[in-house]
């Protein structure tokens, strides 16, 4: 099998340390950098002439960057990578060049699940905080809308279901397999309407959520956000939440808090804990194994 010359990791990627290590296999010379770039000077800098690049989700690839880098023929997104619009590194740039990118998916779901249950079980219960409602209440009867029934979003919905809840969802298009399960399909503005929890599970920059979407969603209503950015508009997201309403988010990069510019996070209305759920030491795992089953198919089978 042959190697890459060069790999070289821009900022951290969350690789197990056996993980690094086995990058030794696969490239002769490896440069792993413990901090985040500034901007495309300084990534250009750091890749030089490797040909092949490591990534997260936190430092954008642009075509300068490729430009700048003509030595790159491998990309690897330590993160998901789900489309175009939604990822870090310029795809279509890429490809244009013919550099080969690969992301992963479905390493972090798990630990995203059991912190929404958490957070829910909380706030209905009263642990910790005031009842929602006034009184102790189950998840059993909740009305619970799901907004994107990917693999996220599926199994929040599977889990709420187990626990009794009652389960509508809205995608790109009605799903059997949802169907069988007693799931039922709804349009968004009727689905916002007509449950009292909401959890938007979307991909990375997918802003679904506008004045009249929240008109919609109306008043006595808990909003979970699990996608890496706020799938709402900040403005009318603002004015929403003066209301009886509540939001849960893992991170301040879900709320959509930036540097200086973190308000939210102590707003009376918004329960974040500024913790990546899905990042934990089994999703570290599973991610690392991805990384490297990609750079070992790349090099093994055709390079694709």
């Amino acid at each position: 099998m042959e190697k890459f010359e060069k790999l070289v990791a821009i900022e951290p990627v969350n690789l197990l340390p056996w993980a690094e290590n086995e990058l030794n296999r696969y490239a002769g010379e490896i440069r792993m950098y413990a901090d985040r770039p500034a901007d495309d000077d300084e990534i250009i800098r750091r890749i030089g002439d490797a040909d092949a690049v490591l990534v997260s989700h936190s430092t954008p690839v642009t075509a300068a960057v490729m430009d700048g880098c003509p030595n790159i023929r491998y990309i690897g997104m330590c993160c998901s990578l789900y489309s175009p619009e939604s990822a870090n590194v310029d795809i279509r740039a890429a490809e244009a060049r013919g550099i080969t990118v690969k992301g992963i998916r479905d390493y972090g779901d798990e630990g995203v699940v059991e912190y929404v249950i958490h957070e829910l079980v909380g706030c209905l219960h009263g642990f910790g905080q005031p009842a929602w409602s006034g009184k102790p209440r189950e998840i059993t009867g909740l009305k619970a809308g799901i907004v994107g029934l990917g693999k996220s979003g599926g199994m929040i919905a599977d889990a709420l279901h187990f626990l009794g809840a009652e389960i509508s969802y809205f995608a790109r298009s009605e799903k059997s397999e949802a169907s069988a399960k007693g799931y039922v399909f709804m349009p968004l503005h009727r689905l916002l309407a007509e449950n009292e929890v909401v959890f938007c599970c979307l991909n990375k920059n997918t802003v679904l959520l506008h004045d009249e979407e929240f008109e919609a969603l109306g008043e006595g209503k808990i909003l979970f956000n699990t996608g890496l950015s706020p799938a709402w508009d900040e403005k009318s997201f603002m004015k929403w939440l003066e209301g009886n309403n509540l939001c849960f988010c893992d991170t301040a990069g879900a709320l959509g808090c930036h540097a200086g510019n973190t308000a939210l996070l102590s707003h009376p209305h918004v329960r974040c804990m500024n913790v990546s759920s899905g990042m934990t030491v089994q999703a570290v795992e599973r991610l690392s194994r991805k990384v490297l089953d990609n750079i070992r198919f790349y090099l093994e089978d055709g390079k694709n």
